[in-house]
């Protein structure tokens, strides 16, 4: 109870909203521990079209017509564990593991045969490892923001593209390329070790709260790489370097009673090329990824909640739906 004639003690914490992001915005209390067991499923779908001859006028077509169509389904159940360092600083590892499946059907029209062929390949695995800091800059309130910067460290835990067999024979580039070079067996890993500063923001603005961030993915290059062909030989690849991801993200969160919340937000991500041996790699372009999110959070008691969120897919490069379900539970 506060004392006649002083103001109430203000919250120096950020408030609690909907999650619909990675990182979370309420950080964990000094001392304390919180274990977020999650599962995640993502689904994506698209078609290529390749034409292979000349045309003799606009309307016909000399040569081949290969039609592809791709289906690829994600799961990854992930074990979250966070620290609080103080009352403003928080340790988080995440440890996924990921069972991934990709259907490819094509058809090769006008060469003799309609016949639709598939290719199905699968991957399970630890994936990538991840630790993460994250420390509240200021003391925030009503009208005025909170903000957290954080640092994401991503190892190579998982197993990495360049560690799978593709179906190529001896060569998957350059000249006598003896097949499609597509892996009979998907990684769960990126295969580069990278870092990733970040910058949260949230303004408490009642009955709302809004909230986004920044950050910037910075992946470290690898060289004398090889890539692992089926009579068992490596063909060199030289070094590789990823691009690096500009992300943000914005949204709003409602509280509709003291147990449920719901949270609405976009999320944007845009990859720079892939450099190969210096020069970007063949086929490799800049890439736009966008989401469009809806969360719901639902307290089972002091120490416990459910969290659920579903993003939509608004970039051809997106997954056209994820669903994500989260149990944090403070100790």
């Amino acid at each position: 109870m506060a004392t006649v004639g002083q103001p109430p003690k203000r919250d120096s914490k950020p408030p609690e909203v909907a999650p619909i992001f990675e990182s979370p915005g309420v950080l964990t209390a000094r001392g304390k521990y919180v274990l977020e067991p999650s599962f995640q499923f993502g689904y994506s779908s698209s078609n290529r079209v390749a034409l292979v001859g000349y045309t003799i006028i606009p309307a016909l077509l000399v040569g081949l017509i290969d039609v592809r169509e791709v289906k690829r389904n994600t799961s990854t159940a992930t074990l979250s564990g966070r620290y609080g360092l103080t009352n403003r600083t928080e340790l988080e590892l995440r440890i996924p593991y990921i069972y991934r499946s990709d259907s490819t059907v094509s058809r090769e029209l006008f060469a003799g045969s309609a016949v639709e062929k598939v290719f199905d390949v699968s991957g399970r695995s630890v994936g990538d490892v991840e630790l993460s800091v994250r420390h509240q800059l200021n003391d925030g309130g009503a009208d005025k923001p909170f903000y957290v910067a954080g640092l994401r460290v991503k190892t190579r835990t998982g197993k990495d593209p360049f560690e799978v067999v593709t179906d190529c024979v001896r060569r998957c580039v350059g000249e006598n390329v003896t097949g499609t070079g597509l892996p009979l067996e998907l990684p769960t890993g990126s295969g580069f070790y990278a870092v990733q500063p970040s910058l949260t923001w949230l303004y408490p603005n009642d009955p709302a709260v809004l909230f986004g961030s920044v950050s910037y993915l910075h992946n470290f290059k690898r060289k004398d790489l090889s890539r692992r062909v089926l009579d068992g030989e490596w063909e060199p690849i030289g070094t590789i370097k990823p691009g690096g991801v500009i992300g943000f993200n914005f949204g709003i969160g409602l509280a509709l009673n003291e147990k449920t919340s719901l949270s609405f937000g976009y999320d944007h991500s845009s990859i720079a090329r892939t450099r190969q041996n210096g020069v970007p790699a063949p086929g490799s372009v800049r890439t736009q990824l966008g989401t469009l999110l809806v969360g719901f959070s639902y307290r089972l008691n002091a120490k416990r909640s459910v969290n659920v969120s579903v993003g939509a897919g608004l970039t051809r490069d997106t997954p056209d739906v994820s669903i994500l379900v989260r149990v944090p539970t403070s100790m």
